[in-house]
């Protein structure tokens, strides 16, 4: 069943199918390719129907081993139904996100797809006071295996890296964009920017490098529709970072937001940031606030190359961060009230390490 009409196209095209074409970087993907002549048929999926006009609806769930039945006419799919929301339960995200990519690859190759293309994030690279800036895209991936969201962009990079070897006649793309902005966005380093100071460690400066929805979904257009962005079958999967070119300071980054910087040493944010997590005081591990702390900007290169630009620079993407978070409050990745948020970053190390203290104490007394 379509929503509008789906007009003619031209035969040669690519058909295109996009998972969570309902929302966010998926939503504006499927518009983008609705409107593109060099796409024969767009194929939007969802557990909804979306309200872009001129596509093809198909309500599916990606983790269902019967999607292969929805891809019979599909050359190329892009994924983007991924949960990256910190207040998701750790398990039950690994699972959501892990299953959705394999389910996609070996559906796709059942029927007979020619190219998938799974975004994942930049912070595969990790994040440390030692990266260079910026990271080319063949660097290591340095990113710890642990329960947090990059857990997850890790076993997904696993199955895109077996995927050739499993499926010989499926071609593979990863993309890796920067810390992603815009409408709907709720991430770790999205809710930084919603405490009252920008909480950063001594001795350390993080380099900020975004990626808005609008410039991932012309990114995503670019590869799915140019041929030449995708290496034959067979091969392992190409890499594409996507974000602003260039990067912001510190001190750029107070001065656009209006916010002062907080400083802690390490040890202490750190130990401080795990403890309240095994708590379940705080959605994030330690580990996800390094990616607040130390750079992890991505080199464009290979996507540059095509002739791709962002039509966003890291100032504006910020400012768009900053109007999306407007009102919200937050703590070390936790949501809090206004009032809470400003006591628990105002006072400095020391509140905060009676505020931790504190919290300790409540959580073995619940125990008792």
């Amino acid at each position: 069943m379509t929503i509008g009409k789906v007009r003619p196209r031209r035969s040669t095209g690519p058909v295109v199918a996009v998972t969570g074409a309902a929302t966010g970087a998926g939503r504006l993907l499927v518009r983008r390719l609705a409107d593109n002549t060099d796409v024969r048929k767009v194929v939007a999926i969802d557990g909804q129907r979306g309200d872009v006009a001129g596509v093809l609806w198909r309500v599916a769930d990606v983790r269902d081993p019967l999607l292969s039945n929805r891809l019979s006419d599909v050359d190329v799919l892009v994924h983007l139904d991924i949960d990256r929301s910190p207040d998701s339960d750790p398990r039950e995200r690994r699972t959501y996100n892990v299953r959705g990519a394999q389910t996609v690859v070996t559906a796709s190759a059942a029927a007979r797809v020619r190219h998938v293309v799974l975004v994942t994030s930049a912070m595969v690279y990790g994040a440390a006071p030692d990266n260079p800036v910026p990271l080319s895209e063949d660097a290591p991936l340095r990113g710890e295996a642990n329960d947090s969201i990059v857990g997850d962009f890790l076993e997904m990079e696993e199955v895109a890296a077996q995927a050739p070897v499993t499926h010989p006649g499926l071609r593979v793309t990863v993309v890796r964009p920067a810390a992603l902005v815009g409408p709907g966005v709720d991430t770790v380093v999205s809710r930084h920017f919603e405490a009252p100071r920008l909480l950063t460690v001594k001795g350390c400066s993080p380099c900020w490098q975004f990626c808005h929805l609008e410039d991932l979904a012309s990114a995503l257009e670019r590869i799915a529709v140019d041929t030449g962005t995708g290496r034959t079958s067979g091969e392992p999967p190409r890499v594409f970072g996507v974000g602003c070119d260039g990067w912001l300071e510190l001190e750029e980054v107070e001065q656009i937001t209006g916010k002062r910087r907080f400083e802690l040493p390490a040890a202490l944010t750190f130990g401080t940031a795990q403890r309240l997590h095994r708590l379940g005081i705080t959605p994030a591990p330690a580990t996800d606030l390094h990616y607040v702390a130390y750079p992890w900007v991505v080199d464009c290169a290979a996507l540059r190359a095509t002739g791709w630009k962002p039509a966003y620079d890291n100032a504006a993407a910020l400012r768009a961060l900053l109007e999306e978070v407007a009102g919200r409050h937050a703590v070390v990745g936790r949501r809090v009230g206004g009032k809470e948020a400003t006591m628990a970053t105002a006072a400095g190390a020391t509140v905060a390490v009676i505020g931790a203290a504190a919290a300790v104490r409540r959580a073995r007394k619940r125990r008792r």
